[in-house]
């Protein structure tokens, strides 16, 4: 039987935080599928939000575990993963959006078309991929929040970046489904889910998609 292959798990380190539960479903369904390695800007602890009672228990073993502290994004070698993903992430649109490492690392996932899987405001992360004027994504076909679920939120008026204006604008094609419905695209190696709710089903497609490479 081959080695596992192995999964970059890269979380947001803003104070808006990681969505308890899309972390949860993204950690739970690629421990028996991948070698796994979480990371965020400065290696700083993953601040869950919206944790409730399913999420509450789980939380609390996971942040005792030696794998609860993720590397430094900063010396992260994209090379040598096989799989990126990027969990629900409130906080993404604040520091992954524009991190120059998260550009890095989305750069030679692309020039090897390696999977990439990004669910909810962790889409906001493909954002940094640009090289001059270019998005690196320009020509994909992708989802992430609509307008609609975001304008729910109180911090509506303060969020830096809006993923549905910014694919539109940077040449993506952007689709998405009713508000909290479950929507995955599927675009040669990138996939993305609209929200929350999408991201078991965006996960299994990245597990799907590696174990056809």
């Amino acid at each position: 039987m081959s080695a596992k292959p192995t999964c970059l798990i890269v979380a947001s380190a803003s104070s808006q935080g990681v969505s308890a539960k899309s972390f949860l479903q993204c950690f739970s369904l690629c421990s028996t599928a991948f070698n796994l390695q979480t990371a965020t800007p400065g290696g700083k602890t993953i601040d869950f939000v919206g944790v409730d009672e399913s999420t509450a228990r789980w939380v609390q073993d996971f942040n005792v575990k030696s794998y609860a502290t993720p590397a430094k994004l900063e010396s992260i070698d994209g090379a040598r993963y096989q799989a990126l993903l990027i969990p629900d992430c409130p906080g993404a649109p604040n520091d992954l959006a524009h991190s120059g490492s998260m550009h890095r690392i989305l750069t030679q996932f692309i020039s090897q078309q390696k999977p990439v899987c990004a669910v909810g405001q962790g889409v906001s992360a493909l954002c940094c991929a640009t090289e001059g004027q270019r998005w690196l994504f320009s020509g994909y076909s992708l989802t992430g929040p609509s307008v609609f679920e975001l304008v729910r939120q109180p911090d509506f008026a303060n969020l830096p970046l809006i993923v549905e204006d910014f694919v539109k604008d940077s040449g993506g094609s952007y689709t998405a489904s009713q508000e909290d419905a479950v929507h995955v695209v599927v675009d040669r190696h990138l996939i993305t889910g609209q929200n929350l709710q999408s991201t078991l089903l965006a996960v299994n497609n990245l597990i799907l998609l590696c174990n056809a490479k």
